[in-house]
């Protein structure tokens, strides 16, 4: 499995030209001027990983497959979007099917795009948009509360236990607080997220800088770190017009042009390895001649639940799992090697699966 992660933020903010680079596409219309993006445009992207490529010539596999990322390019947010501003209830709509929000800040001085708010304020942004999250959130608790006042009254199980978690997550909101605040219990996790509030998806603010900052940050993007820090929330620093620059060009060129923008990897790898963090998710991977290819779980995975990411067959017949660790598969020099090593184990359906552990899965059909 992959992840989909919407980007969000205030219009004319890079959100659209970000879309285009990252997925090498220029589907979503970047424009100067409010809502130039009405349908939300998805695209899905490879997950660069240098292992897998590694991996892959050690094996000698005709194919690589790499793990795939959705993005969502949602229209821009404004203030009254909770009310219907701007389109604002269809766009909400959109953010509640993705697992985490990039919410797009723009950290850039620049005369010719116009601000919607009419200054630079990225800080400010970000309240801006949280408030409207956090409005829709209060006023669908409000309904679905009382949809269910009948059940409640009725002792059904379900109603009381989401009636609970939906005064704790009201309680929070009219504090200040989103809902991902809430401390939620092992028990109570599904029917949390059966809620769908849109506050409690984990957020990366994605500070967009001119290209001059793109290595070190600015001001804007210091301001937007220190409250990303707060709020345990995680922040990456990119120039959406440098990425966009780079997606346009191949391979080699693209990595000439970061060496002289002092930069060590394109803004996309660090978007994406922020987006695992914030997920906790990690990638395993299944290695032979035919192909090398890469699988995405959330930590704490195991292995049937890994195998069954390939096929659910895997899952309801799992037999075991033969594991290598990636350095000691690359480190001998493949999987005959790693297995006359001593260095190949057999693991049961307890097992926990690592991050770039390489896998065979044995099972009945």
């Amino acid at each position: 499995m992959g992840f989909k992660m919407g980007i969000v933020g205030l219009p004319n903010v890079g959100k659209s030209t970000l879309f285009n680079a990252l997925t090498r596409t220029a589907a979503a219309q970047a424009a100067n001027f409010p809502f130039c993006t009405i349908e939300p445009n998805v695209g899905d992207v490879a997950v660069p990983d240098a292992r897998l490529d590694k991996l892959a010539a050690i094996a000698q596999s005709k194919q690589i497959i790499p793990t795939r990322m959705t993005f969502v390019d949602i229209a821009g947010l404004v203030k009254g979007a909770s009310k219907g501003e701007g389109l604002g209830n269809q766009f909400l709509a959109n953010i509640r099917e993705v697992d985490a929000i990039a919410h797009v800040l723009r950290c850039f001085e620049d005369g010719d795009v116009t601000h919607v708010e009419g200054r630079v304020d990225p800080v400010a942004d970000a309240e801006t948009i949280e408030t409207e999250l956090m409005l829709a959130d209060m006023e669908s608790i409000e309904k679905r509360l009382q949809n269910i006042v009948r059940k409640v009254r009725g002792g059904d199980k379900e109603a009381v236990q989401q009636e609970r978690l939906m005064k704790a997550a009201m309680a929070a909101l009219e504090n200040g607080q989103p809902a991902r605040s809430v401390e939620v219990d092992d028990e109570d996790r599904k029917a949390w997220k059966g809620l769908q509030l849109l506050t409690t998806k984990p957020i990366l603010y994605v500070c967009n800088v001119d290209e001059g900052s793109a290595a070190e940050g600015n001001a804007f993007s210091a301001k937007v770190a220190e409250m990303a820090a707060e709020q345990g929330a995680a922040s990456v620093v990119i120039s959406a017009q440098i990425e966009e620059e780079i997606s346009q060009l191949d391979p080699d060129e693209a990595e000439m042009f970061l060496e002289e923008m002092g930069l060590a990897e394109a803004g996309l790898d660090r978007l994406i390895r922020a987006g695992y963090e914030l997920l906790h998710l990690e990638t395993y991977f299944t290695v032979g001649p035919k192909e090398a290819r890469a699988w995405t779980i959330r930590a704490g995975t195991t292995a049937p639940k890994a195998a069954g990411v390939i096929h659910g067959d895997f899952e309801k017949g799992f037999i075991r799992a033969e594991t290598i660790a990636y350095d000691d598969f690359v480190s001998l020099g493949g999987e005959q090697a790693a297995k006359e090593a001593g260095k190949m184990r057999a693991e049961g359906k307890a097992y926990i699966v690592k991050d770039g552990d390489v896998l065979h899965f044995l099972f009945n059909t």
